[in-house]
């Protein structure tokens, strides 16, 4: 079963696009040239945005192959098949990598054991509640990333056409 998604590389040195697309080259099994602009949120940086389509498991085998790239922030995101829920995955240098599996309407699905252990980490007083649910929501890595979201002037545009 296929799925599809979409890569966002927030921001990347010059030196380390080229290596970026041979890693999706690699987990897609063909050619890969991505349309990087510079990124304003970091001067210096480059940023790139890809739509893939591969079988289920794509998503988090491209966020395998960039994790733990230094100075690489990025985000894969994998929509819902027959087979599999969706996914999402963000990473920055100073948070490392982020997971959450996505619902039909991008909504972030928490498990319960995860819900369990934060509650539990609570009311043992290691953390506050909150902070805990925060991290399960992936807030700190929204945070982080959110400045480089916005691409600033020459941006591509996409234009969606899917009525739900």
């Amino acid at each position: 079963m296929t799925t599809r998604g979409v890569l966002y590389v927030h921001s990347a040195p010059r030196a380390l696009c080229p290596h970026v697309e041979w890693a999706v080259a690699g987990v897609l099994g063909g050619r890969v040239t991505l349309d990087w602009i510079r990124q304003p949120a970091a001067p210096g940086t480059w940023r790139a945005e890809f739509s893939w389509q591969g079988e289920a498991g794509t998503g988090s085998k491209l966020a395998s192959a960039l994790r733990g790239w230094q100075q690489l922030r990025f985000e894969v995101t994998a929509e819902p098949c027959a087979t599999a829920e969706g996914e999402r995955y963000s990473s920055t240098p100073d948070l490392g990598i982020f997971h959450a599996v996505t619902g039909i309407h991008g909504d972030i699905l928490i498990p319960e054991d995860r819900l369990r252990a934060a509650l539990t980490r609570s009311q043992g007083g290691e953390s506050d509640l909150a902070a805990e649910l925060s991290k399960l929501l992936g807030k700190p890595w929204d945070d982080e990333l959110e400045p480089f979201r916005y691409a600033g002037e020459g941006a591509p545009v996409r234009w969606l056409h899917q009525v739900v």
